[in-house]
């Protein structure tokens, strides 16, 4: 039977990946942020997963701004890095688990939650950092990727607590797979940040740790957050933490915290990294 052995949440920051496009990770800006990322890609490699669904949030380059669903399900073969304005990133198609993807959308469907199917679907930053910051830079991605796109572009967003009952519901839909799988859950974004207006630049540090310690003792406090809340203390963009919460929802009450990461700055945001398994 499927099961969903562990949930890793990240930032997806797009400098990231230009920095090692660019053979720049070991420039004294960005060394100490990629030699954090040492422990995840080691962990990752051990448990060696045959899916990640990966949750995330399209920037406007899979989906025009006339079009944002709440969310949306990648159901194809593969998917191509996106075309973000300079060019797609020099990364390996993503290949997708149609069969497990499909499993999935009639289960939430069935749940309550309607989401978008997209046959074909360009996939940005938002999900292609994650990928090199967990596993390089391989010639091909070591598992299969069902992406699922969440609005965090255009009010309203999903509640944080919608994420996390959607989170819920895919770990009830993964344990109901009848093919042998072994899945890991991302959920990515954040964290602190704003990128525009007087409070362009912000970053809270405090705030960001609390939210991590919280991943692992006290996710119901992160489950009451509203809109505002994020917006207040995290910045306007700092509300794509809500993805976050689908991964937590997704894994059990109690979890072990395997590993963690934080960096400031990275580009114009505080960049975070944690993985936990479930007990």
């Amino acid at each position: 039977m499927a099961k969903i052995i562990a949930g890793l949440g990240t930032s997806h920051v797009p400098a990231i990946g230009v920095a090692m496009d660019e053979g720049k990770t070991q420039e004294p800006y960005w060394k100490s942020l990629f030699e954090g990322y040492g422990p995840v890609r080691k962990w990752l490699a051990e448990v060696k997963p045959d899916v990640v669904i990966l949750c995330y949030n399209d920037h406007c380059a899979a989906m025009p701004p006339d079009t944002i669903p709440t969310f949306a399900i990648g159901v194809g073969d593969e998917f191509k890095p996106a075309d973000e304005g300079w060019g797609p990133r020099p990364v390996p198609v993503v290949k997708g688990d149609p069969d497990l993807a499909w499993h999935l959308v009639e289960s939430l469907v069935l749940d309550g939650f309607d989401l978008t199917i997209m046959h074909q679907l360009q996939v940005d930053h938002g999900l292609t950092v994650p990928m090199s910051i967990t596993c390089g830079q391989p010639k091909e991605w070591p598992f299969k990727v069902v992406p699922i796109e969440v609005n965090v572009v255009l009010y309203p967003q999903p509640t944080g607590r919608r994420c996390y009952a959607l989170g819920q519901a895919i770990r009830k839909a993964v344990a109901s797979y009848d093919k042998d799988t072994k899945v890991v859950i991302f959920g990515t974004g954040g964290m602190s940040h704003q990128i525009h207006g007087e409070r362009s630049g912000l970053i809270n540090k405090e705030w960001d740790t609390a939210f991590l310690n919280d991943l692992t003792a006290n996710p119901q406090r992160l489950v009451d957050l509203t809109h505002v809340d994020y917006i207040r203390d995290a910045g306007a963009e700092g509300i794509e933490l809500i993805v976050w919460l689908i991964m937590r929802g997704a894994l059990n009450d109690q979890v072990k915290e395997v590993c963690r990461h934080y960096h400031v700055p990275a580009s114009n945001t505080a960049a975070g990294l944690i993985v936990l398994e479930n007990r």
